[in-house]
């Protein structure tokens, strides 16, 4: 044992050495970073990814330096040239990764401050997904260049495996008809971010973001939506953003045959005209001809009740449910207060019911 030590002290002691080298820069980075983050929290920053992609990148290089410096000491002479390769090829590898890195976090960066600056984000969020996806394909590229042998093992199991191209195929058919997807709701434009959409007659939401596979809405239970780009292109879809954004609310009431049709059509013309939501979509032609504001009119006779209806205008979808649920309570008071009643379904049964058949005893009498 002390013959080794003797014979490869100087190996040992610089061993040792890298190891403390390698430890303290690996906590100086710790360090570094965690001063870099407080001096960017008291200057107003939020983001820390460029930091945290950073500190990897030169922890990654401190313990790859550390093993191939192992590695150097303890192999024989004989293997320095297969270890110089490897060397080089991992230097490669992470110079790419590191420029590969930087480049989508410098496009991310810039990407987000366009955003920031733009009401109407949807095509700059749309681009800062493909240039993050072609960024990250020219990085493997550069990355598979350092072992030409993969292209010759993917050619030959591609080219022995007609299964597995097939299923390749198919998913990639999938993928790319989402991509294809994405690029025409940006070029075509049927809805943007921030529009509040309604698709399959069902799904009522706002579009959060468009990605290069799918498209995101918040409903109003505050639930995503995840809609893959391809279907979504393939349904009915109602844009309540696009074009004129006013919009007609219908508010309906029953009110029995007994009641007076034309009090209870005044009343809801009030109260609807009265709504401060309400706006006034008549032309100066209907003005002339002094149509009224809100038109109420009866839509239908029922069994038991007769349907009446008015339609009432408000600048935007997003006004026209507090203004339904306000002119429901608010028609429904008047019409207690003036007497007009609210049916519940009626039913009139007659019970028809057969002469008894005569007895022995009544036959006895009348004889």
């Amino acid at each position: 044992m002390i013959d080794f030590f003797k014979e490869n002290s100087q190996n040992i002691y610089i061993l040792l050495g890298l190891t403390a080298l390698s430890i303290v820069l690996y906590i100086a980075v710790n360090k570094i970073s965690r001063t870099l983050k407080i001096k960017a929290i008291e200057k107003g920053y939020s983001d820390f990814t460029t930091i945290k992609i950073v500190r990897k990148i030169i922890k990654t290089c401190i313990v790859l330096f550390y093993l191939f410096a192992v590695a150097y000491l303890l192999a024989d002479k004989s293997e320095y040239n297969i270890i110089a390769n490897n060397i080089k090829k991992t230097t490669y590898l992470i110079f790419v990764f590191v420029l590969t890195s930087i480049a989508y976090t410098i496009s991310n960066g810039l990407f987000n401050r366009i955003i920031e600056r733009k009401d109407n984000p949807t095509t700059y969020k749309f681009l800062k997904y493909v240039a993050a996806f072609i960024i990250i394909v020219i990085g493997i590229a550069f990355a598979a260049m350092a072992f030409p042998s993969l292209k010759s093992i993917a050619s030959t199991a591609l080219g022995g495996a007609g299964i597995i191209a097939a299923i390749i195929g198919l998913a990639s058919q999938e993928a790319l008809a989402n991509i294809i997807g994405g690029f025409f709701i940006i070029m075509f434009k049927p809805f943007q971010v921030y529009d509040t959409i309604k698709i399959s007659g069902e799904m009522v939401g706002t579009v959060t973001d468009i990605t290069l596979r799918h498209t995101l809405i918040r409903d109003y239970h505050n639930k995503m939506i995840v809609v893959p780009n391809a279907i979504i292109n393939k349904e009915k879809i109602v844009n309540y953003n696009l074009g004129d954004q006013k919009y007609c609310q219908y508010v309906e009431f029953s009110i029995s045959y007994d009641s007076d049709i034309e009090l209870a059509k005044r009343i809801m013309q009030e109260e609807c005209e009265n709504h401060p939501s309400n706006i006034d979509v008549r032309t100066k032609v209907d003005e002339h001809n002094k149509v009224p504001k809100v038109q109420v009119r009866v839509i239908s006779l029922e069994d038991s009740h007769v349907a009446l209806r008015a339609w009432v205008w408000t600048s935007q979808f997003g006004l026209s449910f507090a203004m339904k649920c306000d002119l429901l309570e608010s028609i429904k008071n008047r019409f207690d207060t003036e007497g007009i009643e609210i049916p519940y379904p009626y039913r009139t049964i007659i019970t028809k019911f057969e002469k008894a058949p005569a007895s022995d005893d009544t036959i006895q009498d009348t004889k």
